[in-house]
């Protein structure tokens, strides 16, 4: 379901990612709602705050803005388009596993460094990019309540990407 070719298989989501989206992606963005919440969930229980706020503020503005896609049966399309964000968390998590593993010197962690690079410049930043765009010329057809939400929420999400890409760049490539 989190494939570019739905937009090839759906062209309808082209035009309108309000009312528009493919069988089983409102299913895909309540079940994307229930693990963000369980991970916030799990991150108070086990986590200290200063370790994990910042995946505590991204989850609550993840939740907010896929829990009003889910409650109102629109803008799933728009969450979906979102979804391709966390196609780069595999290569993050996997980032975090080597370091755990203490596997940092491995030809397997730079590999992982290569491709968590580019998948983050494909999938978080042009994704962020394409949807900031995105709202900004619907701004006169989205209702001004969730245009706010979604405009804050972009403002939010941005810049906690970006200085995670700087800390990125800084720790694997730039020691």
């Amino acid at each position: 379901n989190l494939c570019p070719c739905r937009f090839y298989l759906h062209p309808e989501m082209s035009n309108d990612l309000v009312g528009t989206h493919p069988p089983g992606a409102h299913s895909l963005v309540a079940a994307s709602v229930g693990y963000f919440l369980e991970d916030f969930v799990d991150m108070l229980c086990n986590q200290k705050l200063h370790q994990s706020w910042e995946l505590l503020f991204h989850h609550t503005v993840v939740i907010i803005c896929f829990g009003i896609a889910v409650l109102l049966h629109q803008y799933v399309g728009f969450a979906l388009v979102a979804l391709l964000v966390e196609i780069n968390s595999i290569f993050l998590h996997l980032r975090q596993i080597l370091l755990m593993a203490n596997l940092v010197h491995t030809t397997c962690y730079r590999l992982n460094s290569l491709i968590n690079l580019g998948t983050y410049v494909v999938f978080r930043i042009a994704t962020l990019a394409w949807m900031a765009r995105w709202l900004f010329l619907n701004r006169h057809n989205v209702p001004a309540a969730t245009y706010a939400v979604g405009t804050v929420g972009m403002a939010i999400m941005t810049p906690m990407n970006l200085i995670l890409f700087y800390r990125l760049l800084r720790s694997d490539f730039f020691k």
